[in-house]
């Protein structure tokens, strides 16, 4: 791969999405009742949504890549493709590694669990041994803050908690490459600073790590390199700084990022 940890070769991803989804009762009987008269799968009730569209570039062992782009651009959806959550109509990924990913808020998490159960049962899912959580638990723990909800179950935690388990999990399973969605937003800004803190000491420790983010200074300030997405297309690609000048000189300050 040429040095490369992750190479994405005109990779394109579509999902299809219900024209009627919150639509009156009548048209989802009347979209229904044409899908069965015309006796075709693909009716007028769907559409199709490229979230991916010929994407290629690549991820060099040891860069830190940030990924930014208004909502819908398809930026969870590069590191699903990364992480194997989803796998694409077309093009070819290859990832060198082990991945460690947190990308969807819950993910790997049960319930019904307590905290402390979740830590080995999350840990073993990524792929950790129970000497290796073991060892590590202490390190877990102190780093999440939630020392004292470790017997609860984590039904009962906030959506922060969840964030601060889930991420203390992976900061110490010692992955290849690292990918980080916007699900950091969650939370207290102290320990989303705590996170940047470890994923920089990640990326010193000649690892990679892919970042989605909508905060443009944790992107500037953690990220070696930056591409910019747009309906699923790659528009710029290069320092931070400069990609994050282009973004915000192509969208106003008003819209949604």
């Amino acid at each position: 791969m040429e040095n490369s940890v992750i190479k994405f070769d005109k990779v394109s991803k579509s999902y299809y999405l219900s024209r009627f989804k919150y639509g009156r009762l009548t048209e989802e009987i009347r979209a229904w009742f044409k899908k069965v008269v015309t006796l075709s799968p693909e009716s007028n009730s769907k559409q199709k949504l490229w979230a991916v569209r010929n994407l290629s570039f690549q991820v060099k062992k040891g860069v830190t890549l940030g990924i930014i782009g208004k909502n819908g651009a398809g930026k969870s959806t590069i590191l699903k493709l990364i992480s194997k959550v989803t796998y694409p109509d077309s093009g070819q990924i290859r990832v060198e590694g082990e991945i460690g990913a947190f990308i969807e808020l819950g993910a790997g998490l049960h319930p019904e669990l307590t905290g402390r159960e979740n830590i080995y049962l999350y840990g073993a899912i990524l792929g950790m041994k129970r000497r290796e959580i073991d060892e590590r638990f202490p390190e877990i723990v102190k780093f999440s803050e939630l020392a004292r909800f470790l017997d609860t179950p984590i039904k009962r935690y906030s959506s922060g908690m969840y964030t601060r388990l889930g991420f203390s999990v992976i900061a110490f399973t010692d992955p290849q490459v690292l990918l980080i969605d916007e699900v950091l937003a969650v939370g207290d800004k102290s320990f989303q600073e705590k996170c940047l803190m470890k994923m920089e000491e990640f990326a010193k420790s000649d690892k990679t790590v892919v970042f989605v983010s909508h905060n443009l200074e944790a992107i500037r300030s953690i990220c070696s390199e930056t591409i910019l997405i747009d309906h699923g297309r790659l528009k710029a690609r290069g320092k931070s700084s400069e990609v994050i000048k282009k973004y915000l000189n192509k969208y106003s300050k008003n819209s949604k990022f």
